[in-house]
């Protein structure tokens, strides 16, 4: 069995400078909450606008007939699943003094960057040149380096601690970064003050993303370290788990119950939230606003980000006292109900405001312990199992998170072209952007406030079988005598 242990990391300069057994305030600040916000920032940024550089810069949109947009995202996704898959089990069979996943971040504060870049200087040539450039960079970014970045971060939580309070104290600081990241800057400072400027100027894309790509280096550094792997570091299972085969880890993921119904779960929610995503500079641009006013996207984001800071508070208390799981599907509900208002009278500023508020009230607990419970999805299945199944499962987590978004962002392109959608124009050094007809318009109120209320519904039912929660304790309590033991 592979067994890896880069030289690299046995130097002291590479160690963590968190020392404590227990979380520290600068692990909290600085190696969950800071240190993420750069590849966070950058990967949000690519999330809602690189379909639209693509689209309204590149103007790929009539390429092949329509079908580049919708068949190269589902492609690269292939690819995207298959790297997943082999980095859970290089991470799984990786041994050295800092752990299995954390190593990672180091090789990924080089490759975000580049790659990143790379998505952008698209040489300006003839149709055939910019498709495969796009296709190499596109690939490059999410089925390399963002893939190697992505899940060694997000193990960082599971791996953390075995200390229940302290693991969701430390995912409500990595799920703030996020939220900040997505909806501060991103989908409040970016539509306000950047996009305008941009328009459909490519030198003006190619520069910020240079600059986002720059940043994302030292913030991952700062990531990596200021995080620790104790759990890693408890030992006691190497031995087993270096017998196993990857078919054996991937086999305990999809026959619990609970890691199951989790991942469908993620998968489920994940769909709304791409489509969601992708469709909301159109639905900005085309259908409740104009093409890139600077105020409809705004004001968006700052009645839907407002429940956001306040969950910040209110949400780990709350799943403290009546449960993780719980806590999450009474969010759902709520979050269904905001969706509904807004598709009703998706035209109509104030309802969608009104709506978008209830909505993200409802999305916090989602938002800011689903990695805390998926960490209690892990200790559920070390007791089960005997060994670890960090890697296998989540390649899963990590698939779900970059291929859905790209076939999703292929089906939204397909639909869109399908509908008659007209790219705007850039005509002396200015950006012409042309009324949309009513198939699109629609096309991009459904993927955008209709989609999620099926989704929201679909996840209430599966969160009826997450009972994870129910004597984790006495599991973990178990493990450590194994642990003891052995």
């Amino acid at each position: 069995m592979l067994s890896i242990k880069p030289k690299f990391i046995n130097n002291s300069i590479f160690d963590s400078k968190i020392k404590s057994a227990d979380m520290e305030k600068k692990e909290k600040w600085l190696g969950y909450l800071i240190g993420p916000a750069g590849a966070l920032l950058f990967n949000a940024v690519l999330a809602t606008y690189l379909n639209v550089y693509y689209t309204d810069v590149l103007k790929l949109t009539s390429v092949w007939g329509g079908l580049f947009l919708m068949i190269f995202p589902l492609a690269s996704k292939i690819i995207d699943a298959i790297t997943n898959v082999v980095m859970g089990y290089v991470i799984d069979h990786t041994k050295s003094k800092q752990g299995k996943a954390r190593p990672y971040l180091l090789l990924a504060s080089i490759l975000i960057p580049i790659t990143g870049i790379l998505l952008f200087v698209v040489p300006q040539s003839n149709e055939t040149v910019e498709v495969v450039w796009v296709m190499i960079s596109y690939n490059l970014f999410y089925s390399f380096a963002y893939t190697i970045y992505n899940m060694s971060h997000n193990l960082m939580v599971p791996l953390s601690t075995r200390n229940s309070e302290q693991r969701g104290v430390l995912a409500v600081f990595n799920n703030v970064a996020t939220v900040m990241i997505s909806g501060i800057i991103v989908a409040l400072i970016f539509p306000m003050l950047i996009l305008p400027k941009l328009g459909v100027d490519k030198s003006s894309w190619i520069t910020m993303a240079v600059i986002l790509s720059i940043l994302a280096m030292p913030l991952i550094l700062l990531e990596y370290y200021h995080t620790r792997e104790r759990v890693t570091e408890e030992g006691g299972t190497e031995e087993v788990e270096k017998s196993l085969s990857f078919k054996t880890q991937m086999k305990a993921v999809f026959t619990d119950r609970y890691m199951f119904f989790l991942l469908l779960y993620f998968f489920i929610s994940t769909v709304g939230t791409s489509f969601k995503n992708i469709a909301l500079v159109y639905y900005c641009n085309y259908v409740l606003g104009t093409y890139n006013d600077g105020i409809t996207q705004t004001m968006i984001s700052v009645l839907g980000g407002i429940p956001m800071g306040i969950g910040i508070f209110a949400v780990w208390p709350l799943a403290k006292k009546f449960g993780k799981r719980n806590v999450t599907l009474v969010g759902f509900i709520i979050f269904a109900i905001g969706s509904f208002i807004c598709y009703i009278n998706p035209t109509n500023m104030v309802q969608v405001l009104v709506g978008q508020f209830i909505k993200n009230i409802g999305g916090l607990p989602s938002a800011y312990v689903f990695m805390a419970l998926m960490a209690d999805t892990y200790d559920h299945m070390e007791w089960k199992h005997g060994f670890r199944v960090d890697g296998a499962a989540m390649s899963i987590y990590s698939i779900i998170t970059v291929a859905v978004t790209g076939a999703c962002t292929g089906l939204f392109n397909m639909f869109l072209a399908r509908a008659g959608y007209v790219a705007p124009d850039f005509i002396n050094g200015e950006t012409v952007a042309y009324i949309q007809n009513a198939s699109v318009q629609h096309t991009i109120t459904f993927f955008f406030v209709g989609l999620e209320i099926l989704t929201s519904i679909v996840v209430i039912v599966l969160l009826a079988f997450i009972n994870v929660e129910k004597g984790l304790d006495k599991k973990q309590a178990e493990i450590a005598a194994r642990k003891q033991q052995a």
